[in-house]
């Protein structure tokens, strides 16, 4: 089931306003409980996890930043 543009809307704004934050503290927590690990291996790490949030959430933000595909003003 697709998700609406409003609903996309929401639901980016709610994951990035909740749900973004969380993953960071969850992530840096997680790290943070691992045994000592070289500074280069640690940031691959931060890096692979700020980045990995993303995919499995690209359907979400697809298109946000465009006008409604299907309000009535961008009809002519």
């Amino acid at each position: 089931m697709a998700l609406s543009y409003k609903a996309r809307r929401r639901w980016s704004l709610v994951i990035l306003v909740i749900g973004l934050p969380v993953y960071a503290m969850v992530a840096v927590s997680l790290v943070a409980k691992l045994p000592a690990l070289p500074k280069v291996l640690e940031f691959i790490m931060y890096v692979a996890l700020g980045i990995g949030w993303v995919f499995p959430l690209k359907f979400v933000f697809q298109g946000i930043g465009q006008a409604d595909p299907d309000s009535d003003d961008n009809k002519n």
